[in-house]
């Protein structure tokens, strides 16, 4: 039996082909020996409230500046007005690292007219 000889075209698709999975090998060895062991360090960013129906509803972005993934992360949200506490709370179910997710909550009173709020994570888990 023949063995049919290849054409130009098969082996530029096959060095195409190889080169692709090369560079995908290549990076994947790159990012696993040059990753830092960082926890989750996350920041918060709050944005401006807007009226929705009888409340008023808040976004809040949450930034992890960690080499780690955060996940279900309980973000705490304390409205402080003349003496009187409002907390809001959600979950982010995942907050990768480097990355960036944005919650919304509600409330009552206008943010903009509180003395003070403040935001911090409760718990989060690390895969």
């Amino acid at each position: 039996m023949k063995i049919p000889k290849k054409n130009w075209l098969e082996w530029s698709c096959f060095a195409l082909a190889l080169l692709l999975v090369a560079a995908v090998l290549g990076f994947l060895v790159r990012d696993a020996l040059i990753a830092g062991k960082a926890p989750p360090r996350i920041e918060f960013h709050l944005g401006e409230s807007e009226k929705h129906g009888e409340h008023f509803r808040l976004p809040v972005r949450a930034q992890n500046h960690g080499d780690q993934t955060a996940e279900s992360v309980q973000v705490e949200v304390v409205l402080k007005t003349a003496g009187k506490e409002e907390r809001a709370e959600f979950v982010i179910d995942h907050l990768p690292k480097h990355g960036q997710r944005e919650g919304y909550v509600t409330f009552r009173t206008d943010p903009r007219a509180a003395e003070n709020v403040q935001v911090r994570a409760l718990g989060y888990q690390t895969p």
